[in-house]
């Protein structure tokens, strides 16, 4: 079942259950693929699945941003508004990989590649980000793999 279709029956969901978060939350998920799916240059039919979590990455890690500026300018409203949704749209991401697991895969990809030190640094980041998508954030790859070249 693609993510649009997944968003459209959460969508009916929320209304019935009358869920103002979700419903809210979904709708810009929803808006989001229609825009995508529309804009100048593509193909003018559904998204790939990276495309959806290249979507999805990029809608939960604004709303994380925004968490962060409200929780330091003291707006608990609107920070919780933003977490709410934060962990709707975590719902329809891969499952996120812990710190360790991140190191390993890593490890993996710089073995295949046969990276030495930090001049190889952008073979490894092209692979790992491509491998990774959805299930790590590209800093957090990034820091990771600066220090394993190091």
């Amino acid at each position: 079942m693609s993510l649009k279709s997944q968003v459209e029956a959460g969508i009916k969901d929320a209304m019935r259950a009358k869920d103002q978060d979700k419903l809210r939350t979904l709708r810009a998920i929803k808006s989001l693929i229609l825009l995508e799916e529309t804009k100048e240059g593509s193909t003018g039919g559904d998204l790939s699945s990276e495309e959806e979590i290249k979507l999805l990455t990029r809608a939960a890690k604004q709303r994380k941003e925004a968490a962060e500026v409200y929780q330091t300018q003291g707006r608990e409203d609107l920070w919780t508004k933003e977490e709410a949704e934060l962990a709707i749209i975590e719902q329809f991401l891969p499952k996120q990989l812990t710190e360790e697991e991140v190191r390993e895969r890593l490890q993996d990809i710089i073995d295949r590649v046969g990276a030495k030190g930090p001049s190889d640094m952008g073979k490894v980041m092209g692979v790992a980000t491509k491998e990774l998508a959805g299930q790590a954030d590209g800093r957090t790859i990034s820091t990771l793999v600066k220090s394993m070249l190091a």
